[in-house]
């Protein structure tokens, strides 16, 4: 018996060297297993996963976006015109909102969106090939995505509309906007959202300033200068005819533009919450900031003034909607409202171009006045880049960098594309035509 115990007390340490061997030798699998999960789990996490919260967000603020041009901005600029020409205008906005669904859907969508190189998207997307009901683009159905990008792309044609009023035709219109959302539009938002060189360099644009305002404000200016003045310019008294029609076109467009904004976080988050917020306070800022101005230099605050001064406010502060806190904000709206007015005043009148309702001074002016202050004021604890007031100055040399950019080529290609339009189907309305109004000339109706 004694034996046995013996024997049994000295086979416990061989025991435990075997147990701890088979240990050692267990130890990398169990490793090995752990990681796989790991590897599983961020792989599930990776893995793209529809949001339905996000999904009803994005479906509102496209419809938003989308009331942003009809009715809103059609309504906006058709009051400001003369009673002779306020269909034409109506119909100019229609009609873009119609043909560029067709453009983006064929081939806008592919050249901005899908992988190509540091320019240009390339062909994967043509006719949204590719884009099924249960294809994602992050949290949302890509359909959804196309849907709400097709409503940018949308407005910022028709924005420039407002820049030749009164005397472009119909025809070379449509041909030039078509031509305008390939070479100009769907390229430069691809440098900004789609992979390409503004964006590897870290411009910031939330939701459009270079890419929608100063892009429209910039053709805006050149079809102006190409186009000449109207007949009648500086010698007849050329107000708009319908101020209240304006009115609810700027109010349609302010109550759009938090989708523009808010929706561009693409999630119902509180990156979404805060641009809805910073969109309000500029927009107010820049309204109160127009009306003062213009109440001190002509006497009188005119309700065409505010609702400018809005419009040049929500365009400053879409760049830096994702990026800025309340106080930037404040500042960005202030100073847009100031220098909206400056443009759209005494720069049109000393440069002596027919910038018929400043596209150049409002879209362009706040475009680039929003987008040097995103470089100013952006905020790391909203959009994760700090600009100068956080210690980084060089967020304003990469912004300006983004103007530049998109200045020279949206100017040289638009002037280009202007000049091949001419030479086709010819610009401009012959005399007659501008004389007796757009809307009897070309589509034989007229306002009662």
């Amino acid at each position: 018996m004694k034996k046995v115990q013996l024997l049994g007390l000295a086979s416990l340490p061989l025991v435990a060297l075997a147990g701890r061997a088979s240990a050692q030798e267990a130890a990398p699998a169990a490793e090995a297993a752990a990681g796989a999960v790991e590897a599983v789990a961020a792989a599930i996490e990776e893995t793209p996963t529809l949001s339905a919260g996000d999904t009803a967000w994005m479906l509102t603020a496209t419809a938003l976006v989308l009331l942003m041009t009809i009715p809103g901005l059609a309504l906006f600029y058709g009051g400001m015109v003369r009673k002779k020409n306020v269909l034409n205008t109506l119909m100019q906005c229609f009609a873009i909102c119609c043909v560029m669904s067709i453009v983006w859907m064929i081939a806008g969508y592919s050249l901005a969106f899908s992988e190509g190189n540091a320019y240009v998207g390339g062909l994967d997307k043509i006719f949204l090939a590719g884009v099924g009901v249960d294809d994602l683009s992050g949290t949302i159905p890509e359909s959804v995505f196309v849907t709400f990008q097709m409503t940018f792309a949308i407005i910022t044609p028709a924005l420039i509309v407002g820049a030749f009023v009164d005397r472009m035709k119909f025809s070379a219109m449509l041909v030039f906007m078509i031509l305008w959302s390939l070479v100009v539009y769907a390229p430069i938002t691809h440098w900004v959202w789609g992979g390409g060189f503004l964006g590897d360099d870290g411009v910031l644009d939330y939701a459009g300033g270079t890419v929608v305002h100063i892009n429209a404000g910039v053709a805006g200016l050149v079809c102006a200068l190409v186009l000449g003045r109207r007949m009648g310019y500086g010698e007849e008294f050329m107000a708009p005819h319908n101020l209240t029609l304006t009115m609810i076109g700027a109010s349609l467009l302010w109550v759009g533009w938090f989708g523009f904004n808010a929706g561009s976080a693409l999630a119902a988050d509180g990156r979404a919450g805060m641009a809805m917020l910073v969109t309000q306070i500029a927009t107010a800022a820049a309204a109160v900031a127009w009306m003062l101005v213009e109440w001190i230099a002509r006497g009188k605050p005119s309700v065409l003034g505010i609702a400018s001064g809005a419009v040049g406010g929500l365009v400053a502060i879409t760049p830096a909607s994702g990026f800025v806190l309340p106080s930037g904000a404040l500042v960005i709206g202030l100073a847009a409202g100031i220098l909206c007015y400056w443009g759209a005043t005494w720069l049109k009148n000393a440069a002596g171009y027919d910038d018929s309702l400043d596209v150049f001074g409002v879209h362009g002016i706040g475009g680039i006045v929003g987008a040097l202050l995103t470089g100013v004021f952006a905020v790391e604890a909203v959009g994760g880049t700090p600009g100068l007031l956080e210690g980084n100055p060089g967020q304003v040399i990469t912004q300006l960098w983004g103007i530049v950019a998109t200045i020279v080529w949206c100017a040289v290609a638009s002037f280009v594309l202007l000049k091949i339009v001419d030479l086709v189907v010819g610009l401009r309305v012959d005399r007659d035509v501008e004389r007796e109004g757009l809307d009897l000339a070309l589509h034989g109706e007229t306002v009662q």
